[in-house]
């Protein structure tokens, strides 16, 4: 088989990524399990180099030689895009291809409680959206800033690696540039976003101290902030930024925090009941007094009670998302107890 006719047969059993390694068949990432390709032969070093090299443009693979891996999109057929990571290892080459959904999913396709809708309407402030890699953070985004699009006239700007799903214009206007062919990286992007006239900003991830710092400053001088995080836990994210400051920073960034944070939303994918899908399970913090004033007091660990007790005003712990979705069959209990933060107080309820 070639790339194409391996992304085609990804595309056809529904898997979210294609893997590319010498030694073995193409394998498929299917409803969370890694799947071998049988139609295909194991991949020798040469063939594995082959299919990498097919599938990437000069300066990608240039990169590649340069620093050992790289990051790009490609369109396939039907309007289906993938992110593709080519990287070396052991000296020789592999890929992973990760397929981008052809269409933008919903609010209720996802599971996203109703609350989320609310914190879009905002002018200004930062919302993340956390959880480990795979969880559908991308997607989520994407939905996101496709309501924003249909229904608000903003301009919005992203600042991805690389640009996943093309937004078109809606009532708003989209601008998307890519690390790499539209912008250097991301510490400079963020240098010249404010200068674009943007309402909107979607980062990819805030890997770095200037990102951060970046994306707080936009945040607090007016502008509506999307980025992500691999965190688990709106406590834990609160944690992972202030972390990321020196310590003499870190009180004024607790402040800094308490007032431009809008909501941090935790999700995970799990696998259904049945076994024919994944559904996402959510956390979601929003911004209220109470949990400003545990961000100034650096008592972060108490966050996670003051979503428990405040579920009136749209705010939902993982674990009670978690049983819900166990009470509505959705999943099985022992995949909630896998996913639960507090594995023990989950079982005895459930």
């Amino acid at each position: 088989m070639d790339a194409h006719a391996l992304m085609s047969e990804a595309i056809r059993q529904g898997a979210s990524d294609l893997h590319i390694n010498p030694g073995r068949r193409p394998v498929i990432r299917v409803n969370g399990d890694l799947v071998d390709l049988e139609a295909a032969e194991p991949l020798t070093d040469e063939a594995s180099l082959a299919l990498c090299r097919s599938i990437t443009d000069e300066k990608h693979w240039r990169e590649l030689d340069e620093i050992g891996t790289t990051d790009f999109g490609i369109a396939h057929e039907g309007g289906n895009r993938f992110r593709v990571n080519v990287m070396k290892q052991r000296g020789r080459i592999s890929a992973v291809l990760r397929l981008i959904p052809s269409k933008l999913l919903g609010f209720e396709k996802i599971g996203l409680p109703a609350a989320c809708v609310d914190i879009l309407k905002r002018p200004r402030g930062l919302i993340l959206v956390t959880g480990p890699t795979g969880s559908g953070k991308t997607t989520t985004l994407a939905s996101m800033i496709d309501w924003i699009n249909k229904n608000q006239d903003r301009h919005v700007v992203t600042i991805e690696d690389p640009v996943e799903y093309f937004h078109g214009h809606g009532r708003g206007l989209i601008t998307q540039r890519e690390i790499g062919a539209d912008v250097p990286n991301f510490a400079e992007a963020m240098r010249r976003v404010l200068r674009q006239d943007p309402d909107v900003i979607l980062l990819g991830e805030m890997r770095d101290l200037e990102t951060i710092s970046a994306a707080i400053t936009a945040a607090e001088t007016g502008h509506l902030v999307f980025g992500t995080l691999h965190t688990t836990g709106s406590a834990r994210t609160v944690d992972r930024i202030i972390d990321a400051f020196p310590a003499n920073q870190q009180e004024q960034i607790r402040a800094q925090l308490s007032v431009s944070i809008v909501s941090v939303i935790s999700q995970v994918l799990l696998p259904t009941k049945e076994g024919a899908g994944r559904v996402a399970a959510f956390e979601v913090m929003l911004m209220n007094s109470a949990v400003a004033n545990l961000i100034r007091k650096n008592e972060t660990n108490k966050i996670q009670s003051t979503i428990q007790t405040s579920k009136r005003h749209g705010m939902v712990t993982l674990d009670d998302f978690l049983y819900d979705l166990v009470q509505r069959d959705a999943i099985s209990k022992e995949v909630a107890l896998g996913a639960a933060q507090d594995r023990r107080d989950l079982e005895t309820r459930l």
